[in-house]
C-alpha cells in the first residue's frame, strides 16, 4: 500500500500553483497525495497531476473556525495518512494534521506552532530564495523543485468559447487584477495602451479577473473601443470560476499580467507569459516557465514589498511604459 501524505495548502492562488512542484516530488516517490484547501483554491487541485484527492476546509482567509477544522480532521481519521506537509506558516494550519493524529508533521517554523508541527525546518531564506524551492525542499527529495504543472481540459474550454462568444483570433490575455494591492497593479491606461496596440494588428484581447477588476477592465475597454469602436475585446472580469479561468488561459497565444496568481496559472499551462513587476520582486515570486519575459522598473525604493505604496508615487509601475510589453508581443 503506498505511504499517504496531506498536504495542507495555500490560499493564495499563486502560492497554490507553487505547490504542484512539491506535489510532483511526493509523486515520484510513489506516495498517495491528499490536498487540504480552502474554497478559494481548492479547485485548481483537480488540474494537478499526482493528486489523488482533494479535501476542503471550508473557512475563509484568517478564519479560526476550530469547529469546522475538528469535523474536517474527523473525517480524515479513516484515510491514515503517515505524513502531514503544512505549507501555510500560521498556527492555525497546522491544527487540522494534528487533530488527525498524523504521526510525523512537517513544515517551516512559523507562528508558535511547536507540537503542533512534530518535524520543525529552519528556514536559511539565503539558500532557498525562491518560493517554490521551499516548498520543494519540505519533500527531503534534493535537486531543483520541477516547474508547476496544471492540466487545462480542452472540452470545457471550447465550451466556454462557445458560451461566452469570445473571438479567437491571435488571443492575448490580459490579466490586470492583483488581489494583494494596488502596488502590485499596472495602470490600467497602460494595460490599455497594449491592448489596443493588440487590437490594431487584428489580434483578440481577452481580459479576464475577478469581479472586483471590473472598474479596471471597464477602463481598458473604454481605451481600446475609443479607438477601435468594433474591436474584439471581450471583458470577463467576474464573469468565470477559477477553473475557467484555466481553461481559458490555456487557449491564450499570448498573456501579459501583474505578478499575480494569473501569472502562476498561464506560466503553469506553458503560456508565453509577459510579467509586469511593482512593488514585489521577481528573486521570491518568478514566473517559473521557459516563455516568460519579466518587465519592471527598478526605482530606489522598489521592491519595497508593501500592498501600497509607502511613497504614494508607484514610480515602479508609473514609469513602466506600455511600449515596451508592445514591443515584446510584437516580436
Amino acid at each position: 500500500m503506498a505511504k499517504k501524505t496531506l498536504v495542507v495548502a495555500p490560499a493564495w492562488v499563486g502560492d497554490m500553483v507553487m505547490s504542484q512542484s512539491l506535489i510532483a516530488l511526493l509523486a515520484r516517490e510513489g506516495r498517495e497525495i491528499h490536498v487540504l484547501a480552502p474554497p478559494s483554491t481548492a479547485p485548481l487541485a483537480e488540474r494537478m497531476p499526482g493528486v489523488t484527492a482533494t479535501h476542503v476546509l471550508p473557512l475563509g482567509h484568517g478564519e479560526l473556525g476550530l469547529g469546522v477544522r475538528r469535523r474536517v480532521a474527523a473525517s480524515l481519521r479513516h484515510q491514515r495518512f503517515d505524513h502531514a506537509i503544512v505549507l501555510p506558516n500560521t498556527w492555525k494550519s497546522a491544527l487540522v494534521p494534528w487533530l488527525v493524529g498524523i504521526a510525523r508533521r512537517t513544515g517551516w517554523r512559523g507562528e508558535w506552532r511547536y507540537g503542533l508541527l512534530n518535524d520543525v525546518r529552519v528556514l536559511d531564506e539565503a539558500r532557498l530564495m525562491r518560493l517554490v524551492d521551499r516548498y520543494a525542499a519540505l519533500a527531503d527529495a534534493g535537486g531543483t523543485a520541477p516547474p508547476p504543472e496544471l492540466v487545462a481540459d480542452a472540452k470545457r474550454t471550447a465550451e466556454l468559447v462557445k458560451r461566452l462568444a469570445l473571438p479567437t483570433a491571435r488571443i492575448l490575455a490580459i490579466c490586470p487584477g492583483a488581489e494583494y494591492g494596488p502596488a502590485k497593479r499596472w495602470p490600467a491606461r497602460h494595460f490599455g495602451a497594449v491592448a489596443a496596440a493588440h487590437a490594431r494588428s487584428r489580434g483578440s484581447v481577452w481580459l479576464l479577473g475577478t469581479a472586483t477588476d471590473g472598474s479596471v477592465t471597464a477602463e481598458i475597454v473604454r481605451i481600446v473601443r475609443g479607438e477601435f469602436p468594433d474591436a474584439p475585446v471581450a471583458d470577463l472580469a467576474g464573469r468565470t470560476s477559477l477553473l475557467d479561468a484555466v481553461d481559458l488561459l490555456a487557449a491564450a497565444d499570448s498573456v501579459v499580467t501583474n505578478d499575480s496568481g494569473s501569472m502562476h496559472l498561464a506560466c503553469a499551462l506553458g503560456k508565453r507569459v509577459i510579467a509586469v513587476y511593482g512593488s514585489t520582486s521577481p528573486d521570491f515570486t518568478p514566473p517559473l516557465c521557459a516563455g516568460a519575459t519579466i518587465v519592471r522598473e527598478a526605482p530606489p525604493c522598489a521592491p519595497c514589498f508593501e500592498r501600497t505604496c509607502p511613497l504614494g508615487h508607484t514610480r515602479c509601475l508609473e514609469e513602466l511604459v506600455p511600449d515596451r510589453v508592445i514591443r515584446l508581443l510584437a516580436a
